[in-house]
Formats: structure tokens, sequence, C-alpha cells
């Protein structure tokens, strides 16, 4: 069993407030995220989940209830037995901050809050442990995970984590963060092999040597 899977949800699985049912009027919904900052809330009829309301889209009405926003909810959920890591890239892709939780038999069980489960990522050694983070850019065809590792590992240090922190363009950024060492060996490697240095570094030694060429231009220049 992984790290991902040994810390899972199911101690932070919470059951009130209890969740909307088709009789529940807009009127209490729109009450309820008011005083609520919930991005949706689970609606359960008879003991099964028909999936989240969206808060935003509630509107005060003493005359409509959930059931009239039936078709339009929204299938947002999580097992119970999910990892912490699955939870979280559950919540990015639903861009929530609430999901419900269901049993291996699609029973509601409850539901989870964001905020609960994002001190499992702030334990990991990723961020806690000190270290170097860098950003590099590739095209998304070319950059290797196998690669980025062997560049960290080459230069003595421990690779501590790394992951795909943002798609644009064809090219793929990617943050990394290793144990301490020598920062500019690393950036110049990564540059060997035909990575571009996002991320800004005061030891950066072929930045620096364009600024001294740079700042000697200028002066020249100016005589």
């Amino acid at each position: 069993m992984n790290f991902f899977d040994m810390k899972s949800i199911e101690n932070l699985i919470k059951q009130k407030p209890k969740p909307f049912s088709f009789q529940t009027k807009f009127e209490d919904v729109f009450e309820f995220s008011e005083e609520n900052q919930y991005s949706h809330f689970p609606v359960v009829e008879n003991g099964v989940y028909m999936g989240s309301i969206a808060t935003v889209d509630i509107i005060p009405s003493k005359t409509k209830a959930v059931g009239d926003y039936r078709y339009s909810l929204l299938p947002y959920f999580v097992r119970e037995d999910a990892g912490w890591f699955e939870t979280l890239e559950k919540f990015a892709q639903f861009d929530c901050n609430l999901l419900t939780v269901l049993n291996e038999n699609n029973q509601y069980i409850g539901y989870v809050l964001y905020e609960d489960v994002l001190p499992f990522f702030n334990e990991t050694p990723f961020m806690k442990d000190a270290g170097l983070a860098i950003v590099v850019e590739k095209h998304y065809l070319d950059y290797s995970i196998s690669e980025i590792a062997q560049i960290v590992e080459t230069n003595n240090c421990k690779l501590l984590g790394v992951f795909v922190s943002e798609m644009k363009n064809n090219n793929a950024q990617i943050t990394i963060k290793a144990s301490a060492g020598n920062i500019n060996e690393i950036i110049q490697t990564f540059r060997r092999f035909g990575y571009e240095i996002v991320s800004e570094h005061n030891q950066d030694s072929y930045l620096n040597e364009l600024k001294d060429r740079s700042a000697y231009l200028d002066k020249f220049l100016n005589i």
C-alpha cells in the first residue's frame, strides 16, 4: 500500500448538516448557502444520492423546491475508501469545496470539505522538507519524469516531488522539489537537456552573466 492510499478520508466524513431532499425549498437552500460557504451541497432522496446542487444557482423562492432543479444536479462524489490525493484531485477537477461520499453500494455516507483534506498535502515531504524548488518548461511531448529525476539525482540531490503545474500552448510547466544542493548546477543541466527555466534564482550563473553583459553594454553605449 502506498503513501497516498494509507491516508484515507474516512475520519473526515461529516453527516451534519443533513443533505437536501427534492422537497427542500429554494428559500431554505438560499438561506443555508448564505450561512455556509459551500460551492455545492448533496441532494438525497430516500437514501439515494441524486447529485449535488450548485448554491450559486439558487435564488430565493417561496414556490420552487430542489426537485424543480433535479435535471441540473451535478454527480460530484468520492468513495468512502478514497485516499486524500484522489480526493484533492476530485476537488480540483470539479472546482468545488465539498464532495459527497458514497459507499461501494452507492449509498450516501456524508461529505468531506476541501479545507479538511488539504492538510494531508501540507504534511508531505514536498511541502514540509527544506530544499530547492524549480519550475521548468518543455514541450509536453518532449519532457520526461524519469529524465527530470535523473538530472536531479546526477547532481547529488534527492527528488522530493514533481508534478505538472501548468499546460499552456503545448508546453508543460513542471514544478520540482529537490533536497538541498547546488542549484546552479541543476539549472544548467536542465538547460543542456532543452528545458527552459521558468522560476528565478539568484544563483543562476547563466542569467547573472547575461545581466553583467547587459550592464557592460549599457555602460559602453553611454560613454
